[in-house]
């Protein structure tokens, strides 16, 4: 029985390692899972620049290679010329349009850093304010991040403060959009997931602790997870001395759960 142990071992070694995008893939999202997890932890006004400096930093790349990759047709676009002082200013607002749009790689990448920075960080803010994710938390971020790309890239009209509120106003509203067309199809994805937590929810609702809920979906503590749950797993996802002794308490009488326990 043990050298057939050792052959199943031994057969499951190779297909390990024949998967190292797998093994990359599954290291990089528990580097990430722990930065967020410290991230929480600290101040708003250090959590807040954090977000901004790396969305900022992720937005100038993704602006600098756009720019780079349009860049021959920031070149075709003429220059006004040195008289055109004299010109319309909506003549004057198609020029600086186009080449806020069709800057280089360095324009591209100060347009969109400023853009992706500002965003994530009123989310972040408005987030650690408002103490949930909702639609006119994320409504206002768009409308800072539209004003700010607005002012700083030049695109629009010759009234800056005119056309920054408009673009705020436009970026606000197709956020909006956005973020309710994205409530609408995670609504049924988020009834299927549901299902994995149908002993927990039961469990809780005995003990009068389902306000509790939030906290197992979080830490991903599945139904799957019950027969294995400790001190520390619960503690882990912020649940309270006294909550934990009840669930912990609750497993070790249910026999359902202590065969589960014998099995695994």
């Amino acid at each position: 029985m043990e050298q057939g142990n050792r052959g199943t071992m031994v057969t499951m070694l190779p297909s390990q390692t024949q998967n190292p995008l797998e093994q990359l893939q599954a290291r990089f999202k528990h580097l990430e899972t722990g930065f967020r997890a410290w991230l929480s932890k600290q101040s708003a006004p250090v959590e807040a620049a954090i977000v901004t400096l790396t969305s900022g930093a992720q937005g100038a790349a993704v602006g600098g290679l756009m720019g780079t990759l349009t860049g021959d047709i920031s070149a075709s676009i003429p220059t006004p010329p040195p008289q055109a002082g004299g010109l319309n200013p909506q003549a004057m607002a198609s020029f600086k349009q186009a080449q806020a749009l069709a800057g280089g790689p360095w324009a591209q990448a100060r347009n969109f850093a400023v853009m992706t920075g500002a965003n994530a960080g009123i989310s972040c803010v408005m987030k650690r304010l408002r103490g949930k994710e909702d639609v006119e938390g994320s409504m206002v971020a768009a409308f800072g991040s539209g004003a700010l790309f607005s002012l700083v890239s030049g695109f629009g009209g010759p009234n800056q403060a005119q056309n920054a509120l408009t673009s705020g106003l436009f970026f606000a509203l197709v956020q909006g959009g956005l973020f309710k067309l994205g409530q609408k199809f995670s609504k049924g994805q988020s009834v299927d997931k549901d299902i994995y937590y149908s002993k927990t929810r039961s469990m809780l609702s005995n003990l009068g602790l389902n306000h509790y809920e939030k906290n197992f979906k979080k830490g991903l503590l599945t139904d799957y997870t019950l027969p294995l749950l400790n001190d520390s797993a619960l503690k882990e996802v912020k649940i309270p001395p006294g909550p934990r002794l009840l669930i912990l308490d609750h497993i070790k009488r249910d026999p359902a759960f202590q065969e589960r326990r014998k099995q695994k």
